[in-house]
């Protein structure tokens, strides 16, 4: 597939980010004495709400160099209707205070008819869903003052009226945009193990060639189902699409996504150094 040129030199001249972690504030410490860090992830709704007792924990971290990715989740693409202006907003002053290099949200949506999920929803892979998701990128893209990439998300359900495999409808939606893809390893597996296909064949039906970083985490399986839960260990399989990911692109960097359930700090740098193993990446130190 061809990228055009403006897409390669945004992925060209990313930073070399190598392995990262999400930066929650139960682990505020844990991540402050990873010596070796070169990037981590920020929830960007909870930078705009940060006060200052809290936020000198990442100003600490900007300052010795590591580079903060705000990872949206309220924009809202997937919505009918537009994103709200507020929401844009938040994203920018995330980008702003955190002197990121780009921003992140997800293919989702979590509002409809004024009212809001509180979850990341799947939207219809459908033209018409295709071209409301384009209008509400362009929309942000007007305003943000960085590169916006888009992570496709775990799904537990499809849309009867589906008329694009996921890889496809993402493709579409980062060509007429010319954003870059967050994938997400750990969601092409959940998703592929649902719908009963391959992972490796449908990681390979993405545009890698689009990536600006990776999330990898871990799930379970509830009731036939498998759940992208960020609270269990990354299992092998996982692993095993991160060296695939690596066989054919080269991302700037790998990040381990955490929300709850955090293990001793053995066993969070245990993971790390597995996740830098698999993607042929130097260990981050603690």
């Amino acid at each position: 597939m061809v990228v055009v040129a403006a897409v390669e030199a945004v992925v060209a001249n990313l930073p070399e980010l190598g392995v990262g972690i999400g930066w929650r504030p139960d682990i505020a410490g844990f991540v402050a004495e990873l010596s070796g860090l070169r990037f981590c992830e920020l929830i960007a709704e909870q930078v705009h709400s940060m006060d200052d007792s809290l936020f000198h924990h990442v100003r600490a971290l900007i300052d010795r160099g590591v580079s903060v990715i705000p990872h949206g989740v309220t924009l809202s693409l997937g919505s009918a209707e537009p994103v709200l202006a507020e929401r844009i907003s938040h994203l920018i002053d995330a980008a702003q205070r955190c002197r990121s290099p780009l921003v992140s949200e997800h293919i989702a949506f979590v509002r409809a008819g004024g009212l809001e999920a509180g979850h990341l929803l799947p939207i219809p892979r459908t033209k018409e869903a295709l071209k409301a998701i384009v209008a509400n990128i362009h929309l942000a893209q007007q305003s943000l003052p960085v590169p916006l990439a888009l992570e496709p998300i775990a799904a537990l359900f499809d849309w009867p009226e589906d008329e694009f495999a996921e890889p496809d409808f993402v493709t579409e939606i980062l060509e007429r945009t010319d954003c870059l893809l967050l994938l997400d390893v750990a969601n092409v597996y959940a998703n592929a193990r649902n719908r009963g296909q391959d992972p490796e064949l449908v990681l390979s039906r993405f545009p890698l060639e689009r990536i600006a970083y990776v999330h990898v985490a871990g799930g379970s399986e509830v009731d036939g189902l498998y759940h992208d839960t960020h609270t269990d260990a990354v299992p092998s399989d996982v692993l095993d699409l991160v060296r695939l990911v690596v066989e054919q692109a080269r991302p700037a960097g790998f990040l381990l996504e955490r929300d709850g359930n955090y293990p001793d700090s053995m066993v969070l740098r245990a993971e790390l150094d597995a996740i830098a193993g698999a993607a042929s990446m130097p260990l981050v130190t603690g």
